[in-house]
């Protein structure tokens, strides 16, 4: 495999795929039925399956309002907004009616786990909101790096897509220029990936983090799923040429190893979509999302190109001023600092939040620019800022630092896998 830097002038990261909504409206339970039924009956039943397909998401709509409407009485009497044994007691409750009707009771529980987790999440976005007057926008602008089908635009749309009537999405070709459009008040937000769980952090964003003056006000974890694509369905020895983003292309790396294609880098995977449709090359392919391949209208000749299944890329949201975090909230804060050249002195500074339990979840080095041989140190933890023991323990850790930046506290996106 040889890799063509050619096409790309830095190398930052990209994000995560949609999930794939192959499948048809008809079920198992209707092609079952096919093997006795004749077409026209067929056709009946389904047209069922899609009646009760229908009332299931009207149903779910309206478990939403309800939703909302609780979120407002534990506002008004400051209430917290999960309560974790009423969760349990609900999906024990799930799979004994799942076994009273004679279906798949671990089947309902994941069902039921992903409502209740996007419930919660729904509650936690509208109370960040309207702790932070975002809930008087209906409209917010967020630039990313890519375009239509980008992976960060993915993540873009399903971070902003509950909370706002219209999300305008930006996108920019290097992620500088995300990032300086927030700054010129162009955008009021910008996405960037920061780290996956396959091909590790991406530096470039760390950076951008340090030398703009710009705070984490969210986060987003997606799953990644590549598809390789092409503009028809040929054979996949029919294929000379694949190009990619460099981040893509180390998340595919065993597959694009066996054989002796040709890859190159390119500034991102729906780019390098778009690039292949407009080439109308037959021998030439992409990796990218399957949502980028619905919007070129590419052929997939593969999916699940990835060198593992459990492949994650985090998203951080950043914005001109930081948010206020209610104190119920599981939340991270981010950091970065600077140690003195004393012996021991990274250690040191990591004591002070270990004396008080405060859990690290993340810390990344990088050379700090004009500075030759220094560190920045980047740092993610559980707690909250605003909390009195964080607060203590970030005095504390500022005295013993060279240089300290508070990215913000932000509320922590719950894990899928």
């Amino acid at each position: 495999m040889a890799v063509n830097y050619n096409n790309l002038d830095h190398g930052a990261g990209d994000g995560a795929d949609m999930p794939d909504d192959g499948a048809g409206m008809a079920g198992k339970g209707a092609g079952m039925a096919e093997g006795s039924a004749s077409p026209a009956d067929i056709a009946e039943i389904r047209k069922k399956i899609d009646q009760i397909d229908t009332e299931i998401i009207r149903a779910i709509a309206g478990r939403q309002q309800i939703v909302a409407d609780i979120l407002d009485g534990k506002v008004k009497g400051g209430k917290a907004i999960r309560d974790e044994a009423r969760e349990e007691l609900i999906l024990e409750e799930i799979r004994k009616k799942a076994v009273e009707h004679g279906t798949d009771p671990y089947f309902l529980e994941k069902l039921f786990r992903d409502i209740i987790r996007f419930s919660v999440r729904y509650q936690v976005n509208a109370l960040v909101d309207h702790q932070n007057r975002q809930a008087e926008k209906s409209t917010i602008r967020v630039a990313y790096q890519g375009t239509d089908g980008a992976f960060s635009h993915q993540a873009a749309i399903r971070h902003f897509q509950d909370r706002y009537d219209r999300v305008e999405c930006l996108g920019y070709t290097r992620f500088h220029e995300a990032t300086q459009a927030v700054d010129a008040g162009d955008a009021d937000t910008a996405i960037l990936p920061i780290e996956n769980t396959t091909a590790g952090s991406i530096n470039d964003t760390y950076d951008l983090l340090e030398k703009h003056d710009l705070f984490i006000t969210g986060e987003e974890v997606l799953h990644i799923n590549h598809c390789l694509m092409a503009v028809q369905n040929v054979p996949l020895e029919h294929i000379r040429r694949i190009i990619s983003h460099p981040q893509a292309i180390a998340q595919c790396s065993e597959f694009l190893s066996r054989e002796d294609w040709h890859v190159e880098t390119y500034f991102d995977t729906a780019m390098a979509a778009r690039k292949v449709r407009g080439d109308q090359d037959l021998s030439q392919a992409a990796i990218a999302s399957s949502y980028a391949a619905e919007v070129y209208g590419l052929e997939i000749l593969q999916r699940n190109v990835m060198n593992q299944e459990k492949n994650y890329t985090r998203f951080v949201v950043v914005s001109p001023r930081p948010i206020v975090c209610d104190p119920q909230l599981p939340c991270k804060t981010s950091l970065i600092f600077s140690t003195t050249d004393q012996k021991g002195a990274l250690l040191d500074c990591l004591n002070v939040l270990g004396e008080v339990g405060i859990n690290m979840t993340k810390l990344e080095s990088r050379p700090r620019i004009g500075h030759p041989f220094q560190s920045l140190f980047y740092l993610d933890f559980e707690g909250n800022r605003d909390d009195a023991r964080v607060s203590d323990a970030l005095h504390r850790l500022e005295a013993k630092t060279k240089y300290l930046k508070i990215l913000g506290s932000y509320p922590v996106v719950e894990s899928e896998w």
